[in-house]
């Protein structure tokens, strides 16, 4: 099989280290293929083009990676990237030691194959392993059987369930859609009372996770304690930005499957169309131009009031370049003279919708910084960021006026990588993902009525429909009337929501143990813890 007998190998090394999981009737099918003789010369070339493609699709078959239709479909995206960042992906696949151990074991290959018939090695090794493989699968699945024996003859008069996630995940996933489906929340009238009426500000960040906090070493920035509240167990439910972007604008409904998301929504799932109704008048800002995947399209869809418009960052400085390599403002420039125009204008209540990409994969930062990967540069725009939203608390409070202020991501950065997708691939949508932290801070409260002790942590189980009622109870009964209930009163009884994260073709459910990924193939397959 000549240099052929490299590609087997290097598929059983990439097999022993679980990277890839290997078709083993496909590869000995397709070794016989390789070893069939073949006299004419055409049919060795016509041969030769249509096993290097079949080699191809094999391997990538075998990966982890998306399936080639939503490949195909990424690849006029992948045209956007500038070079320096597809040069930085490339080297997070293919890395130098990858290509030393290449080059040697091409070597190595040429020297031994002088002198041992490699070819024999490998067909006996790729009837091996699937059979090794095969007796060791009956070997566990007959000790678990016997051990379930036992533990259900000393449980045969329990009828207690193992946990409260019962049935096949089918179920499960099939019980989760029902149940989020009559699930959502209301809005009623902010107070006529002016002095404690409030704006409501959410700032939505692109690429932070849980993980990505601890990656970068930012999980106790400063920022996070003067937060009200903390939602630690947060769920976004997406990893790209466009589905983030619809979740959070649906807040007020129950999580939708992600095909869903794509059709019309009631009025009543509009979490700014609510705020309207409620007495708030919705504006819209992002910090770059909202031209990638038509965002500024689906922003100004989803946030279901006619006439919203999103105004340009014109004359403000460049901070970065996107991935793209288009311009990208700072987010307090941005957010800080939007708050000068509103002050300045001096209307009724405004609720306000702010995406920021700041933390985008791909972004090079300006100057000395320049030389930096994307990876090396997110713990120094991370702490901008969260600086740029201090200062912004801050402005609203020298302004003496009041507000709601919502931290929320739309995904996380994959910034650590996984066993299964690379730093930065975000097409499984795990807990690294799509576990984010969520933020609220009240801002205006009178000196000596603010929390003490920390914010207050909501630890349970929680998406956008928690978030949507805590807003709620604070535009129902708001925190600066006189007399106000303690902030802590207006967390309880948050609805939870499992932790489910979506894509296309792709669903993650977490479980008591881990969590499990229901494939594009339609199977169930455990991940990590």
């Amino acid at each position: 099989m000549g240099l052929w007998n490299l590609y087997f190998i290097a598929k059983l090394y990439l097999y022993s280290l679980g990277k890839l999981t290997a078709d083993w009737l496909l590869n000995i099918l397709f070794a016989i293929a390789l070893l069939l003789p073949v006299k004419r010369r055409w049919l060795r070339i016509t041969r030769n083009v249509l096993t290097v493609i079949a080699g191809i699709a094999l391997v990538y078959h075998e990966s982890d990676m998306p399936p080639i239709g939503r490949a195909i479909s990424q690849l006029p995206v992948l045209l956007t990237f500038t070079p320096e960042y597809m040069l930085e992906l490339i080297g997070r696949v293919v890395s130098l030691s990858m290509a030393i151990s290449a080059a040697l074991a091409l070597l190595l290959y040429f020297v031994i194959n002088r002198w041992i018939r490699v070819t024999t090695f490998v067909l006996i090794a790729l009837v091996a392993v699937p059979l090794w493989q095969g007796a060791g699968t009956l070997i566990a699945n007959a000790t678990s059987a016997l051990a379930q024996n036992g533990n259900d003859g000393d449980n045969a008069n329990s009828d207690e369930p193992r946990n409260d996630q019962v049935g096949s995940y089918d179920q499960q996933l099939a019980a989760f859609r029902s149940n989020e489906e009559g699930r959502h929340v209301n809005f009623t009238p902010l107070t006529t009372d002016a002095n404690a009426q409030f704006d409501i500000i959410v700032v939505h960040i692109c690429s932070l996770s849980w993980d990505d906090m601890d990656v970068a070493k930012m999980r106790t920035n400063p920022l996070f304690s003067r937060f009200d509240y903390v939602f630690t167990n947060f769920s976004s439910g997406a990893s790209y930005s466009g589905p983030a972007a619809i979740r959070v604008l649906r807040a007020t409904c129950g999580q939708e499957a992600h095909k869903a998301l794509y059709d019309p929504a009631p009025p009543e799932c509009h979490l700014f169309a609510q705020l309207a109704q409620a007495g708030y008048k919705p504006n819209a800002l992002l910090n770059h131009n909202g031209r990638f995947d038509d965002f500024r399209g689906t922003v100004i869809k989803e946030i279901g009031v006619p006439g919203v418009t999103i105004a340009p960052n014109d004359g403000l400085p460049v901070a970065m370049k996107e991935f793209d390599g288009s311009p990208l403002t700072g987010d307090y420039d941005v957010l800080a003279r939007w708050y000068k125009q509103r002050i300045a204008a001096g209307d009724g209540p405004v609720a306000l919708y702010y995406n920021t990409v700041t933390m985008h994969d791909g972004n090079r930062m300006p100057g000395a910084d320049a030389k930096l990967t994307s990876l090396q540069s997110y713990p120094i725009r991370l702490k901008s960021l969260l600086g740029d939203v201090d200062k912004l608390i801050d402005l609203v409070a020298q302004s003496g006026r009041k507000a709601v202020i919502v931290f929320v991501p739309e995904h996380g950065a994959a910034l650590r990588g996984e066993d299964n997708q690379i730093a930065g691939m975000r097409e499984i949508p795990t807990p690294n993902i799509v576990h984010v932290p969520v933020g609220v801070k009240v801002v205006g409260l009178p000196e000596g009525t603010e929390h003490a002790g920390g914010p207050v942590t909501i630890d349970t189980p929680t998406s956008f429909l928690a978030l949507a009622q805590l807003l709620s109870n604070l535009v129902a009964s708001s925190p600066f009337l006189p007399g106000a209930q303690p902030l802590a009163q207006y967390a309880t009884n948050l609805p939870q929501t499992r932790m489910v994260g979506e894509n296309e073709g792709t669903v993650m459910m977490t479980t008591p143990t881990g969590y499990v990924i229901h494939t594009p193939d339609g199977v169930w397959v455990e991940g990590g813890k």
